[in-house]
């Protein structure tokens, strides 16, 4: 009887202990999403014009704009055609393709006759520094550009007149004179915001994602600062900085000075945009910063499944560079803490949980709307159109968990038409025939038809 009455007494106590763990979780869960909606108001519905605006050309730093094209990305001539209006007086373009018969080239010869004024470049050729085809695209124009200060941004990105103005302003930061204990800033980034271009369901999720759950993150994360968590949309960031890196995420010494360093270094990283962030923040020492504008993203014909693999794909990259935050992340979403939550309370409280899971959802989709609003700088749409949008929002809470759970076990990821290797660290190489997720292998589910996908290994044709 006595060892019945302990084991009672250490099952009450555990019980206890993890209701306590679970809400306490879900309190700090609910204080991240709140930072990240109340900065979000703060920083993104008013968007002042900078006085650099209309500064003259000789009273500002000059800013060598880089956009790496390749095809007809959704709503190309916009997104390039806002490089061309920017309200700054000092700057140059470079428009970067791999193929002389890109038919992203036809664009920009158009842009580049309408606004003659502009100081455009094409630079036609990419320079192999690694399995990255987009770095290695950017190599050239990347050695070309005439400023310091680079500002990449990606061909599905469009951007306010007033962006690159006020990403200066935040690039320079205070003075060290009036906050000597302040880091200067080194990089500064933009939150995406999608629109939908197509009507594809998978356009509409991924556009709910981006915009609520994501951004949510991604501003409170930015906000605590305590470590870096940037997305390469737009990033602008100074060469000589750059220089001075290569993604070891090791300090600069003396003893490691004369290391292979600069943007050539990153090629061996799928997500070098990533890795370039985290470079110069722990190898240098500096931090990050977010101006008022948002990097609109343009979303296409996406299919569910097109989202599907999106996902899988950055959760595998991220797995691999963040191991323990990838590990927590099916935690932070609603349907997981919800339920946490839910279970919790009714051990220590009786809580239905009938009644609190629709409060939990009702309350997380107004926080989620309200980060929306934010960057958009209006209300959700009323109508269909509102209806539409929390469909997708529901539909991708959804699929949040299941996605993870498929990715989580696999290493292999495609980009761009190409399958690759995620290794230690976030450095990829090409896949070979063998490069099967393990777990399919064990199931033996694959076939000679999925693994006939898979590219040898040639670096040599990168």
């Amino acid at each position: 009887m006595a060892d019945d009455d302990d084991l009672a007494v250490q099952s009450s106590v555990l019980g206890l202990s993890l209701a306590a763990v679970g809400l306490g979780w879900y309190t700090i869960l609910w204080s991240i999403g709140l930072v990240g909606c109340r900065a979000a108001r703060k920083r993104y519905r008013l968007r002042p014009r900078s006085p650099l605006a209309s500064a003259a050309a000789g009273d500002v730093p000059g800013v060598s704009i880089i956009r790496p094209l390749r095809g007809l990305d959704p709503n190309l001539y916009e997104n390039l055609e806002s490089t061309f209006r920017q309200e700054y007086p000092n700057y140059e373009i470079f428009f970067a393709v791999a193929d002389e018969h890109d038919q992203a080239l036809g664009v920009v010869r158009d842009l580049i006759t309408k606004y003659p004024h502009v100081n455009a470049h094409v630079i036609i050729g990419e320079e192999n520094v690694g399995v990255n085809p987009k770095v290695n695209n950017l190599v050239r124009a990347y050695r070309q550009a005439a400023h310091d200060i680079l500002w990449v941004l990606d061909s599905n990105v469009m951007v306010d007149p007033g962006t690159l103005a006020r990403s200066v302003d935040a690039l320079d930061g205070p003075s060290s004179v009036a906050q000597p204990k302040r880091k200067r800033v080194a990089l500064v980034h933009h939150v995406p915001f999608a629109f939908a271009t197509e009507p594809a369901l998978g356009s509409h999720v991924e556009q709910a994602f981006l915009n609520t759950n994501h951004a949510k993150m991604y501003i409170a994360i930015n906000t605590i600062a305590i470590d870096s968590c940037v997305v390469g949309k737009s990033n602008l960031y100074r060469r000589s900085d750059l220089e001075r890196v290569d993604g070891t995420l090791k300090p600069v010494t003396s003893a490691n000075a004369a290391r292979n360093t600069g943007l050539p270094a990153f090629g061996r990283f799928l997500a070098e945009d990533n890795m370039i962030a985290g470079a110069l923040w722990h190898e240098l020492d500096v931090r990050h910063d977010l101006s008022c504008d948002v990097a609109h993203n343009a979303v296409g014909n996406m299919s569910l499944m097109d989202y599907f693999w999106r996902r899988v794909r950055w959760i595998r990259v991220r797995k691999h560079m963040v191991f323990a935050a990838t590990m927590v992340e099916p935690f932070t979403e609603s349907i997981v803490a919800g339920c946490i939550a839910a279970a919790s309370l009714r051990y220590l409280l009786g809580f239905p949980v009938w009644l609190f899971l629709p409060l939990h959802f009702l309350v997380w989709l107004f926080v989620d709307l309200d980060v929306y609003e934010s960057l958009a700088g209006h209300p959700v749409p009323q109508g269909s159109t509102k209806w539409k949008f929390i469909g997708a929002w529901v539909l991708r809470e959804g699929l949040a968990l299941p996605i993870w759970l498929y990715a989580i076990w696999g290493s292999t990821v495609d980009w761009r038409g190409r399958k690759y290797v995620v290794m230690r660290n976030g450095e990829v190489r090409k896949a070979g025939r063998d490069d099967v997720d393990k777990w399919l292998r064990w199931l033996r589910w694959s076939s000679s038809k999925d693994t006939a996908q898979y590219e040898p290994i040639d670096l040599a044709q990168d």
